[in-house]
């Protein structure tokens, strides 16, 4: 069933993947730090009043781009940091997210994502490690940058369980569009389709990164401290849709 902001896509397929054992690190920041990055046309989500941008690592696999595969471009990390932005579309409410920073170990990916979509990638040596032994979760994924390895450590226990309706996991979850800035001062829209997840709560996640110089000094204040909330998400198949100008 097709959700209120999610109308079914009219626009063609330019990405397939799956996305799996995604580790959401979930921070509160000032909403200042975002205004000047939110896109034209978009305007801030929020949870409960709070504002959030999130640190996730992921593994991408079998990625397809319009239904061809990349030999050795198939299955890699990727680690960004995002925020939450809505428009009002022809349903309702469309929930978004607008990435700040991504990282892939291919150069290749990171210059078709900057060229289509004028997204903010960069290449970069990544490398994890997963144990996803049943009632414990381990992850970990590290990027390479300025001569030193990064990273994010999760851990959980237990079995994963539904998203839970009104919760900050459904929220940072729960966005199906995605909004890029353009250089002229316009906007991309394009559409993203997956299924709700489930998801582990963290027992531990900590975050070892150089903030300042990733992602800028105004990131370091609430970055370097802990996360807010910290979960896993099994994730599954994934279809990114043909951008359109607003």
């Amino acid at each position: 069933m097709t959700a209120p902001d999610r109308p079914a896509p009219s626009q063609k397929t330019f990405l397939t993947a799956e996305w799996r054992h995604l580790v959401m690190l979930n921070y509160e920041l000032d909403p200042q730090v975002l205004r000047q990055r939110v896109p034209r046309g978009t305007e801030l989500d929020t949870w409960g009043g709070r504002t959030f941008v999130s640190v996730i690592a992921f593994r991408f696999l079998d990625t397809r781009v319009r239904g061809l595969a990349i030999p050795f471009h198939r299955d890699f990390d990727e680690i960004n940091l995002r925020f939450y932005v809505r428009r009002r579309g022809p349903e309702g409410w469309r929930r978004g997210v607008v990435f700040i920073r991504e990282i892939v170990p291919r150069f290749a990916i990171a210059a078709v994502a900057r060229l289509v979509y004028n997204e903010n990638y960069i290449a970069l040596p990544t490398r994890n490690r997963l144990d996803l032994t049943p009632g414990r979760m381990q992850a970990e994924y590290g990027w390479r940058f300025q001569g030193r390895w990064n990273g994010v450590k999760f851990q959980a226990q237990g079995s994963p369980r539904e998203l839970v309706a009104g919760s900050l996991e459904e929220f940072i979850t729960e966005h199906y569009w995605g909004y890029a800035a353009q250089k002229d001062g316009g906007c991309m829209e394009y559409q993203v389709e997956h299924p709700r997840w489930q998801v582990w709560q963290a027992t531990e996640a900590t975050m070892d990164c150089d903030v300042a110089a990733l992602y800028g000094t105004e990131f370091q204040a609430a970055l370097t401290g802990p996360p807010a909330n910290a979960f896993l998400a099994d994730g599954s198949k994934v279809s990114v849709y043909n951008g359109v100008r607003l």
